[in-house]
């Protein structure tokens, strides 16, 4: 019987190879599973399986942690900790095909758009948590900091550097447009993000509490605020949220949204999986009616199938939880 040579290879020369190959988690955890698998009796592919899997899994969940902690959410919600119970007609399957990896790979973006309290933040949050998971960097901030920041860094001479910041991650979040008041260029350098990344097809996420109509007085400018919505909406949409406010809804200060039946049939058809509204009541209900200076399109794609599942790895061989 032949020997490879690299067999042998002692156990310092090994652990040394391994720490050059930055394989950290097999270096940790090879001995206990080389004890498990005399044990059991594994297959020399059983063996293998099981370091790969655990060096997988390492790296996963340190990358989603890095990637979590980049992106700056003001906290960390899902879609399973929304209720959708106080909404009158959004659903979690209006949502799905944002929660897949098509919502990046086809440069999707959306608006939510909704009076505060209404959930807007956390359901931005949770998309861009979810694109987290599937493996692409997200930014968030508010549209207050955005345009402060790029304006200092207009005025200073760096505005293109100061742009990376807002166009390199794979999805956008900008949170609270027309909370607060802007200086006289928040349109321009507004302009310069949501252009740069609707030409490089990068998802964009916005929430507001103002109807897309006012968003010229909000940015003091009317015609850059409707070159803005119109790219964000050639492969975007509008999602309202109604109902009381999640906040003082112990308080009962608004009547609770009314509840619609998701199996509901119309002449014996089913609903479709994930219901498109139609352009018509989707641009009037998030405009206003009559004020239509674009079209609200949601060309049909191919929708999600499934799921991925919330990062929430077991802990490695060879160490307790």
């Amino acid at each position: 019987m032949t020997t490879h040579p690299l067999t042998t290879l002692s156990e310092p020369e090994l652990d040394a190879s391994l720490k050059r190959l930055n394989l950290a988690t097999v270096r940790r955890l090879y001995r206990d599973v080389v004890t498990r698998a005399e044990q059991d009796q594994w297959t020399f592919r059983e063996f293998l399986a099981v370091l790969v899997a655990e060096e997988v899994a390492h790296r996963t969940q340190t990358r989603v942690q890095s990637f979590t902690r980049n992106a700056r959410f003001p906290f960390l919600k899902t879609i399973d900790d929304f209720d959708f119970s106080l909404q009158s007609t959004l659903r979690a399957a209006l949502l799905g095909s944002y929660l897949s990896a098509d919502f990046v790979a086809e440069g999707r973006s959306l608006i939510f758009l909704g009076e505060t309290g209404r959930g807007k933040t956390h359901l931005a949050v949770a998309i861009g948590y979810r694109a987290i998971q599937l493996g692409f960097e997200t930014r968030f901030t508010t549209a207050a900091h955005l345009i402060e920041d790029l304006s200092n860094a207009s005025r200073q001479g760096r505005l293109h550097d100061a742009l990376l910041r807002y166009t390199h991650p794979h999805v956008l979040i900008v949170d609270e447009v027309g909370y607060l008041s802007y200086g006289p260029d928040a349109a321009n350098v507004l302009y310069h993000v949501v252009n740069d990344r609707h030409l490089r097809r990068r998802p964009m996420i916005f929430t507001t509490n103002k109807p897309l109509q006012k968003w010229g007085r909000v940015l003091h400018d009317r015609d850059l605020a409707a070159a803005i919505l119109d790219r964000v909406l050639e492969r975007g949409r509008v999602i309202v949220l109604d109902g009381p406010s999640a906040r003082t809804k112990h308080l009962a200060l608004a009547p609770p949204a009314p509840k619609l039946s998701d199996g509901a049939r119309i002449s014996g058809i089913q609903p479709p999986k994930f219901p498109e509204p139609t352009t018509s009541s989707a641009s009037n209900t998030a405009t206003g009616a009559g004020w239509s200076p674009f079209e609200l399109r949601s060309p049909s794609r191919p929708l999600l199938s499934g799921q991925p599942a919330r990062v929430d790895l077991q802990p490695p061989l060879g160490r307790s939880r």
